[in-house]
Order: structure tokens, then C-alpha cells, then sequence
């Protein structure tokens, strides 16, 4: 047998053993609406596809924003299309929807179309070119109610009416519409810097020198807005634990449980782990963060973004169910309790949330979140505090907590709530997304009055 190497065949152009920026979006739209979580979905699917970083940037948007103005493009499609758009095959609807986006944001009509069409099957390619073309030669700009009543509202931000009411009814109409619009676009890429590993000023130099562009955040003192960073996951800062991604208004949150070196401090429901790891990094490593998570898998989660940071020796990881935490009554400097929620403060950040969500879901939480706060109470020591948080806009789940707590924890006392931009909603503060260009988030800060017999136990350590 002869020692030579078989001759290497040619390669296939790139362009033939690539997907398409258009097939790979189509494909992600699908899978969202068979109930992937598109903001864990599309990274994965991205870093598989082997487009270069200017065609993920387009996927990026194509997919998000599709899934985001959903309700908007079957309004506008119904206008041209001579069948519903929610009896179409899933396959054709997702496509029709790509293209409607793209013919939306004021992509050319060429190529909106055509690139569309021919990821479709060969079937279905009359019908959506039909459509598409119809949809085409009715704008831009196109026809969209221009009222601000619910239902026009509802139209033109693309989320479905419950949402829009709720909103206009807690925060009046201005600042509804605001945060409505404000959904729509994507979100700024926030870090937290970890001070056990760097500073804000090596960080930007750093990032600035990869050919980010690195601004300072306006809320959380220390964080850092970017932008062209590509996969973040790739990044070496974030790669070997120099930085976290995590938005601003979370990063405040942790500042409002102010944890201090050597104390004790419970995460109730910890998972993914950035407030814990935060929690961790402002108190040097020294103390303890004990990070509950009733999921394992999510635990895990917790644990390898500590392993990540630097701060695994400080941070102790246990699967428990918060209502029930497997802790001794007392035992905690301070709790924090970042609620399970609805999460309509994070629609610009998780784009098919709104259509997941509905209004039986917010009572439902709000029964949950009260049980989790009962245990949270109990967990820290007289002298102590407790910060109770939601991503979330809803009456029930912030104004309705806290005046379930202003009754049933009688021994806490409400801290002031953090100034502007925070708005005093109750006895805490609500952020609106528009207010800071940041997620929505409600904080009440609970201070457990000292044991007048037992005296403060801190004081004592």
C-alpha cells in the first residue's frame, strides 16, 4: 500500500456551506415559536452557523426584531394576504413575518423579498413573494393607527392589549407610550466590573483596545455601556472573569442590599447568579453568600459564574425551594429575594416574553412572591435587612407586595428608596425603563427591627 496521501478535494466556496443570514433567522423564528426562549436560543445558534460577525449583528436583529413587532407585521400582512395569517403553515407565517420586518425598518424591497423568498421551500415561494411584493407597494411609510387609545397603541408598539392597559392605568398614557417604544429597540450591552479583578478604568482601556466602543453607565456607579463587543461569551474579560454582563438597574439593586465584608448573606432565588457574584465581589470574598435555587441545573449555573469571577470560596450553592429554605430563622446579615415575576420591565430584553405572559400569570406570581418574602423575613436576624426585587411593572406584583408587607411583617421597617431616577411607588421605588434606559425594575428594602432584649447581633460579632 502506498505511504501517499489521498489528494485534498477543493474546497466548497463559503457561500455554498454557509447558511444564509435569512436561513439561519427563519430557522431561529421557528424554533421561538415552538417555544424556544429566543435570548438563549440565538447565541447558541449563532455561534454553530459560521457567519461572520457583520451577518450575526443582522440575524441578531432580523430575529428579535421580528419576533418583537410581531403583532404589527400580522396586521399589516392581513391587509394584503387573501388568507389569515394565523392559519398559515408555521414555516410560510414566520417567513412572511421576516420579510414584513425587514420591509418595516426600510430595507429595500429587492432585498427584503427576494433574499426572503429563497429561503423558503420551493412550494410556498408564489405565495410569499405575492404577499410580500403586495406589502411592498403600500409603503413605507405604512398604514398603522395613529391614536392613543389602547387598541391603536397596542398596534403600533406590537404588544397584546392587556400590557398597553395595564401600563396606561398605573403610569398614564406619556409615560406608557415611552416605555412601549422603548421595547421595541435593542438593548444597550451593560458590564459589571469585578474590583476583585480589575478597575473601570483598565476594563475600558481594555475593551476600547479590542475595538468596543465603552461609555460609562448613568445609574450603577462603575458599570460600563459597550457596544461592537461581538459574542460576549468570547470576550476575554468576561471569559476569564474580569467583567459580568448584567443591566444597570440589577446592579443597583445589589447596591441597595449594600452587603459588607464578613456578613452573612442569602440569595433566595439566586439563578443565574449575578446578584450573588456581585454580592460577593463588594464584600472583597470576604463572608458568605449562600445562593438558593430550587432547580439544580440552575444551580450549576450559579456555581460555574462564581468559579468564574473568582469568588467560589465565598459564595456556598444549595438547591432548596425558597418557600421553604433548608436555613436556621435568623441567620442572615441580610436577604435578598430577586423574584420569580412576569417580568414586563424586561420586554426590550426578552423579546417573545410579551406574547408568553398573561394576566392569570401576574396573580399567580404575586400569591407566589408573598410566600417567598414570609421566608425571606425569617431568614434574616433582628437588626437585619431584606431587599425584595421584580423585574416587573404591575401593580400586583410591587405597590400590592408591599402593602401585603406593610401588614403581615409588622416587625420591618421600610429604608427610603433610592432617588431619581427611581420614582417613590409605595414604600419603594419603581424604575422605569424610559426613565434610565435600563431595565424595569421595583426594590423595597425592609430593615428587621432590632431584638430590644437580644440586642444587635452584629455588634456583638
Amino acid at each position: 500500500m502506498s505511504g501517499r496521501r489521498a489528494p485534498t478535494p477543493n474546497p466548497v466556496p463559503s457561500s455554498r456551506r454557509l447558511p444564509s443570514s435569512r436561513k439561519v433567522a427563519l430557522d431561529a423564528l421557528l424554533r421561538v415559536e415552538d417555544g424556544a426562549f429566543a435570548h438563549i436560543l440565538l447565541p447558541q445558534a449563532l455561534r454553530s452557523s459560521g457567519l461572520e460577525p457583520r451577518d450575526r449583528a443582522l440575524v441578531t436583529d432580523l430575529v428579535y426584531g421580528t419576533v418583537r413587532m410581531q403583532r404589527t407585521l400580522d396586521v399589516l400582512l392581513a391587509t394584503v394576504s387573501n388568507r389569515k395569517i394565523s392559519a398559515l403553515d408555521p414555516p410560510v407565517r414566520a417567513a412572511l413575518r421576516l420579510g414584513a420586518y425587514q420591509l418595516l425598518v426600510g430595507v429595500p424591497a429587492h432585498a427584503a423579498v427576494g433574499e426572503t423568498v429563497g429561503v423558503v421551500d420551493t412550494r410556498a415561494r408564489g405565495f410569499v413573494n405575492g404577499v410580500l411584493r403586495n406589502l411592498a407597494r403600500s409603503g413605507p411609510p405604512f398604514p398603522l393607527p395613529g391614536g392613543d387609545d389602547v387598541a391603536s397603541v397596542a398596534v403600533r408598539t406590537s404588544h397584546p392589549d392587556w400590557i398597553v392597559r395595564t401600563f396606561f392605568e398605573t403610569f398614564g398614557v406619556p409615560d406608557a407610550i415611552a416605555t412601549l417604544e422603548l421595547d421595541n429597540e435593542a438593548p444597550p450591552v451593560t458590564l459589571r466590573v469585578n474590583p476583585m479583578r480589575s478597575s473601570t478604568e483598565d476594563m475600558t482601556i481594555e475593551l476600547r483596545a479590542a475595538g468596543a466602543e465603552v461609555g460609562p453607565g448613568t445609574l450603577a456607579p462603575g458599570a460600563l455601556l459597550v457596544r461592537h463587543t461581538g459574542d460576549l461569551a468570547a470576550l476575554p474579560a468576561i471569559a476569564e472573569g474580569r467583567a459580568t454582563p448584567q443591566d444597570q438597574a440589577s446592579q443597583a439593586i445589589v447596591a441597595v442590599l449594600d452587603p459588607q465584608p464578613g456578613e452573612r448573606i442569602l440569595d433566595l432565588a439566586s439563578a443565574p447568579g449575578g446578584k450573588a457574584t456581585a454580592a460577593a465581589e463588594r464584600m472583597g470574598g470576604e463572608g458568605l453568600v449562600v445562593a438558593a435555587d430550587l432547580h439544580p441545573g440552575r444551580v450549576r449555573t450559579v456555581m460555574r459564574a462564581a468559579e468564574r469571577l473568582g469568588v467560589r470560596d465565598a459564595v456556598a450553592t444549595i438547591v432548596a425551594d425558597g418557600r421553604h429554605p433548608a436555613v436556621r430563622a435568623g441567620a442572615f446579615d441580610r436577604v435578598l429575594l430577586d423574584a420569580p415575576c412576569s417580568g414586563l420591565g424586561v420586554l426590550r430584553r426578552r423579546p417573545d416574553a410579551r406574547w408568553r405572559v398573561e394576566p392569570t400569570d401576574v396573580r399567580d406570581l404575586a400569591a407566589l412572591q408573598r410566600v417567598l418574602l414570609a421566608a425571606a423575613a425569617d431568614a434574616v436576624r433582628p437588626g437585619g435587612r431584606v431587599v425584595y426585587a421584580v423585574c416587573t411593572l404591575s401593580k400586583e406584583e410591587t405597590l400590592g407586595i408591599d402593602e401585603w408587607a406593610r401588614t403581615e411583617l409588622p416587625d420591618f421597617v421600610a429604608e427610603p428608596p433610592p432617588g431619581a431616577p427611581w420614582r417613590r411607588f409605595g414604600r419603594g421605588a419603581l424604575l422605569l425603563p424610559s426613565d434610565a434606559q435600563t431595565d424595569g425594575m421595583f426594590v423595597l428594602s425592609l430593615n428587621r427591627r432590632p431584638d430590644p432584649l437580644a440586642g444587635d447581633v452584629a455588634s456583638a460579632r
